[in-house]
């Protein structure tokens, strides 16, 4: 299918480009990666009047670090992520970035673009609501920042004003004997997962000093399973807290069924990409250089 007939414009910059959005009407749309948007507008589930393309805009894809932080332009494509030595010593962004999709998709998709949309089954949310992490929006009347928790709002659904866009996201380094994974169980590459799950640790010895537990595909956003962090903060990480965390998982997760599986299946699912992404994880705080890859049907 073929979407309907919209209105394109190209931007020379982020301004312009908010610019055109504040004199379009509201559902004009931004065209970054396309990897969302397009097959929305292919299936007529998303048909803008509108559509203003950022792509030949200058210096909105790099990876930076400065203060403490990584920096990533909104246009900043996933497979940019996925090669950054800058980004790899985060290993869990490595992670989200090298298992998107395909190659095709890795190498279109962005960053900025996958946190706009705001995609239930989308990656990069899940990821960065384990870590410190902020966006930047440019609207007519300037900047400002926004935390992550506060900028996805609901399915679709984020902070933006009709004439803003994201600009710039930024995540604090974690501190020294941090380590973190993701894992996503799919049935094959280019789709989506049934489930996922992102855990990041900071140990001191043999106790998690801190935790944070985000999952995926199992609710109308990307949720933070805050009483899983709690059964592994202060305590060792040993068989007894890590079923305690998995079960704290499974029980906060509001998964619907559909053709990937049954409400029951998700919840069990998603239990067992916790628990195996906290040994992951723990590996890692403990410096060992351990290979994370998505588990395939």
């Amino acid at each position: 299918m073929y979407p309907r007939a919209f209105s394109y414009h190209r931007a020379a910059s982020l301004k312009e480009a908010a610019n055109m959005l504040s004199q379009l009407s509201d559902d004009a749309k931004l065209l970054a990666g396309g990897q969302s948007l397009i097959p929305l507008m292919k299936l007529r589930f998303a048909n803008p009047p509108h559509l203003v393309d950022l792509n030949f805009i200058p210096e909105t894809s790099y990876i930076t670090e400065d203060g403490g932080q990584l920096r990533f332009g909104a246009l900043t494509r996933h497979a940019d992520i996925e090669s950054s030595a800058i980004a790899a010593k985060i290993p869990i962004l490595h992670d989200c970035a090298a298992g998107i999709a395909d190659v095709q998709v890795r190498n279109r998709g962005t960053i900025g673009g996958s946190l706009a949309e705001a995609d239930p089954s989308g990656d990069w949310a899940a990821v960065l609501m384990t870590l410190s992490t902020e966006v930047r929006c440019l609207g007519v009347y300037g900047e400002r920042t926004i935390q992550l928790s506060d900028f996805i709002r609901d399915a679709y659904t984020t902070a933006l004003a009709h004439d803003e866009l994201l600009s710039e996201v930024r995540v604090r380094t974690p501190p020294k004997g941090s380590g973190g994974a993701y894992l996503a169980f799919k049935r094959s590459a280019p789709v989506y997962p049934t489930a996922s799950a992102a855990v990041q640790l900071t140990m001191e010895g043999d106790l998690c000093k801190d935790a944070s537990i985000a999952l995926g595909c199992v609710a109308l956003t990307a949720i933070r399973a805050t009483e899983a962090e709690a059964a592994l903060r202060g305590q060792p990480i040993n068989d007894k807290t890590v079923n305690a965390a998995m079960e704290a998982a499974r029980s906060v997760a509001e998964p619907q069924s559909d053709m990937r599986g049954s409400v029951d299946y998700k919840r069990t699912l998603v239990g067992a990409l916790v628990k195996r992404a906290i040994g992951y994880a723990v590996r890692r705080a403990g410096g060992e250089q351990v290979e994370v890859s998505h588990i395939y049907a």
